[in-house]
């Protein structure tokens, strides 16, 4: 894994892990224009656990295989209105998880939402790159190369 000024080096679509959803690889587009990152989640229901909204919801871990589905759970967050690549606005679950990149796992809040539309099932955006990451547009999956 490369480092620049205690920043990891990563390219424009990079392999992660969501440990906080038992989740070990998904592909993921970075985005430095996205300000939220985002996974593509299917069939989400509403549930009340100790007094606080949770969300129950599916997701396609494998882009090869999008008849793989796993369920999760996870607290919600916030509920926010995000506006989406195509400039509409809509409203959107807020979680917090972690997130693995190469050796390093940081906690990133995380909006759920239907990008059955785009080409890949997850967006990091800004707000869980900064600090962290240096994005080479021009690479792709600098981490798996190690």
């Amino acid at each position: 894994m490369k480092k620049i000024n205690d920043k990891l080096l990563v390219g424009s679509l990079e392999e992660c892990g969501l440990p906080g959803l038992n989740i070990d690889a998904v592909d993921m587009r970075v985005d430095t224009g996205a300000q939220t990152s985002s996974i593509h989640v299917d069939n989400i229901e509403e549930f009340e656990k100790d007094n606080e909204l949770w969300v129950r919801f599916d997701i396609h871990p494998d882009i090869h295989n999008v008849d793989t589905i796993v369920q999760r759970e996870a607290k919600v967050k916030a509920q926010r209105h995000i506006k989406s690549s195509n400039a509409t606005r809509q409203k959107r679950y807020v979680i917090d998880t972690k997130i693995q990149l190469g050796d390093a796992t940081w906690a990133i809040e995380l909006t759920l939402t239907d990008r059955s539309a785009m080409s890949y099932l997850m967006l990091l955006g800004r707000q869980a790159m900064e600090g962290r990451l240096i994005v080479d547009p021009e690479q792709e999956y600098l981490l798996k190369e190690d």
